[in-house]
C-alpha cells in the first residue's frame, strides 16, 4: 500500500482499511472491464472541489490540460464558493457546483448521498478521461461514479486503487507543481509555454476597479486583506493596523481594505486608525471576480494564507505573505517580489489547518504572535522596490 498522508491516527486507520477492500474490488472488477488510457480524449473531468487558493494552484494545469488537449472539451467541477473565478477561466467549456461536507463552512454542504447521485450524473458526460487534483479518498470516490474510461489522481488520501494512474503527493513541492505532474503524467508529455490567460477579468470590472481604487499622489497602492479565514491562520488584526498606518504616513501609501461581509469587525478595527483620505473600504459583498479586479490593482497586497493571497499572485500582484502553521514550500506564491514572514519556530510548519495541535485550539497560535509587524513593514518595502518598474505580468486578459 502507498503511503498515506493523513494525520490523524484513526482516520488514517479508517482510510487503510478502505483501500485495502476498495484495492480488492478493483482487481475483481478490472479484468471484466479492461480499460485503455485515451490517445486523443475529447471530453474530459476536471474535480477541483476545495476552497479557493486550492483551485487558483490548480490554474497552470488546468492550462496545461488544454494545451495538451486543445480540441477536448473540458468541464470543471468546483465548490459553489468558487464559480465566479471557474465561470471566468478560459481553459474550461463547462462549470458544475459540487459543495461537499466535508470541505463546506458555513455554507452546509452536500452529504453522501447526494454527492454520489451528483457524480453518477456524470456518467452522461461519457468523459473520456478525469483527473481528480484533491488528494481524497471520498473524491476520487465521487470521481469513480462518474463511469469515466480512465480516471487519474491521488493516492496519498485514500482510494488510489479506483484510479488509473495514481501517484503519491510530494509535499515537498509547490502544490501547483504536484497539479502539473499529474497532467503530464496521464498525458506522457508536458506542455510547452504557454500564452493561455488562467483568469479572464472583464473589462468592465478592470474600470470599475480603478474608478474605486484613485491613485494618491507618489505613494504606492497597498492591500491589506486582514482576515485568515481561520483563526489558527490569523495574524493579530492590530499588527496589520501597524503595518498599514507606517505604510500610510512613512510611504505616503493608500491602504485598500478587502474582505468578506464577515470581515467587518477586523476590518472596521484597521480602518480606523488610519488617517483621512488614505484609506479605500473595498470590502463587502464583491464576489471572487471583482476581488481579482481590485487585487490587480494593487502594488503589493498584505495577507496570510489566504485565497486572495493566491488570486493576488495570479493576476500578477506581489503578495507579503505571514504564514504561521501553513508550509510555505507548498502554499506560498514565488514570484520574484513576492515575500514570506514567519516566525520558523521548531514547530513550525506543521501543517496541521482543519485540525490545530491541541495547545493551538482557540487562539492565535504563537507562530503567527511571534512574527512582529516592523519585519512585514520591512518586507513590503523590499516587495515595493523590487517590484519597481518591472512588475511581473499578469496572467489575464480582458474581455468584453
Amino acid at each position: 500500500m502507498k503511503r498515506l498522508f493523513v494525520y490523524d491516527r484513526r482516520e488514517r486507520a479508517l482510510v487503510g482499511a478502505a483501500d485495502v477492500l476498495l484495492g480488492t474490488a478493483s482487481a475483481m472488477a478490472r479484468p471484466l472491464r479492461p480499460r485503455a488510457r485515451p490517445i486523443n480524449p475529447r471530453r474530459i473531468l476536471l474535480l477541483r472541489l476545495e476552497r479557493i487558493g486550492d483551485l487558483v494552484m490548480a490554474l497552470p494545469a488546468i492550462r496545461d490540460v488544454r494545451t495538451l488537449a486543445p480540441a477536448a472539451t473540458i468541464d470543471l467541477v468546483v465548490g459553489s464558493w468558487n464559480l465566479p473565478i471557474a465561470r471566468a477561466l478560459p481553459c474550461v467549456d463547462r462549470v458544475e457546483t459540487l459543495d461537499a461536507s466535508w470541505l463546506a463552512r458555513a455554507e452546509g454542504g452536500s452529504g453522501a448521498r447526494r454527492l454520489i447521485d451528483a457524480a453518477r450524473r456524470w456518467r452522461s458526460g461519457k468523459y473520456d478521461l478525469a483527473l481528480n487534483f484533491e488528494p481524497d479518498i471520498r473524491s476520487n470516490m465521487l470521481m469513480a461514479a462518474s463511469g469515466a474510461s480512465w480516471m487519474a489522481g491521488w493516492s496519498s488520501g485514500g482510494g488510489g486503487a479506483l484510479m488509473d494512474v495514481s501517484l503519491e503527493y510530494d509535499t515537498g513541492v509547490h502544490t501547483s507543481e504536484n497539479a502539473q505532474r499529474l497532467v503530464s503524467t496521464v498525458f506522457g508529455e508536458s506542455p510547452g509555454p504557454s500564452n493561455l490567460p488562467l483568469i479572464a477579468i472583464p473589462d468592465g470590472l478592470r474600470q470599475s476597479a480603478a474608478a474605486r481604487i484613485a491613485r494618491g499622489p507618489g505613494g504606492p497602492v497597498v492591500g491589506v486583506h486582514v482576515s485568515g479565514g481561520r483563526l489558527v491562520k490569523q495574524w493579530e488584526p492590530v499588527r496589520f493596523a501597524e503595518v498599514a498606518r507606517r505604510l500610510a504616513h512613512d510611504q505616503n501609501a493608500t491602504i485598500v481594505l478587502t474582505g468578506s461581509p464577515s470581515d467587518r469587525g477586523m476590518v472596521n478595527e484597521v480602518k480606523s486608525t488610519l488617517p483621512d483620505g488614505r484609506v479605500v473600504d473595498a470590502a463587502g459583498e464583491i464576489d471572487l471576480l471583482e476581488l481579482a479586479a481590485v487585487l490587480e490593482r494593487l502594488d503589493v497586497l498584505i495577507t496570510g494564507d489566504t485565497g486572495p493571497m493566491h488570486l493576488a499572485a495570479a493576476v500578477g500582484t506581489p503578495v507579503v505573505a505571514v504564514f504561521g502553521p501553513s508550509d510555505p514550500v507548498r502554499y506560498a506564491p514565488g514570484g520574484p517580489a513576492d515575500r514570506v514572514v514567519r516566525a520558523g519556530l521548531p514547530c513550525s510548519p506543521c501543517n496541521r489547518i482543519r485540525r490545530p495541535p491541541a495547545h493551538c485550539v482557540g487562539h492565535i497560535p504563537e507562530c503567527l504572535t511571534s512574527v512582529p509587524a516592523s519585519r512585514v513593514y520591512d518586507a513590503a518595502l523590499s516587495s515595493l522596490e523590487s517590484s519597481a518598474g518591472h512588475r511581473r505580468r499578469p496572467v489575464t486578459h480582458a474581455t468584453a
